[in-house]
């Protein structure tokens, strides 16, 4: 069986996101969506609350599974037992810090990462920038209502 994981801190899970989840999903038997906690950072929701929503999405997808962890990315794709990690890239500085990110990742392992280019149009949208629209009171429905 083909596993991947998709992983992020998906707070919040954006158009963005569903994106790479709709792109990918056909090459793998499994995906499996990481929601990664970092006790350093502050969410606008708890880790248990973007599972749940994010698996609420992909309820009626088999072949999607939604889980948190609290370890590191190489880890958690072990546990999984993945082959791959999947991750969107928006821009340079993306390809780069994933880049770097993928290279670390195959030392400790044999696990491949793949970096999949934002559909045009998407590469403006990011977590950070959402939660900042959502802080000063604008509407984010447009980048993460998840049709």
């Amino acid at each position: 069986m083909r596993t991947a994981i998709f992983v992020g801190s998906f707070d919040p899970y954006t158009i963005g996101h569903h994106s790479v989840v709709k792109r990918i999903l056909p090459l793998f038997d499994k995906l499996v969506i990481g929601v990664g906690i970092n006790d350093k950072k502050q969410y606008t929701c708890s880790g248990e609350e973007r599972v749940k929503r994010i698996a609420a999405i992909y309820a009626q997808e088999q072949h999607i599974e939604v889980r948190a962890y609290h370890d590191l990315t190489i880890d958690f794709a072990k546990r999984e037992g993945a082959q791959f990690i999947i991750k969107g890239v928006r821009n340079v500085a993306d390809f780069e810090y994933e880049r770097t990110q993928a290279d670390i990742n195959r030392k400790l392992s044999s696990i491949e990462t793949i970096l999949l280019p934002a559909e045009p149009g998407l590469d403006i949208i990011s977590s950070s920038m959402v939660r900042e629209l959502a802080r000063f009171g604008k509407d984010t429905s447009e980048f993460t209502t998840i049709i």
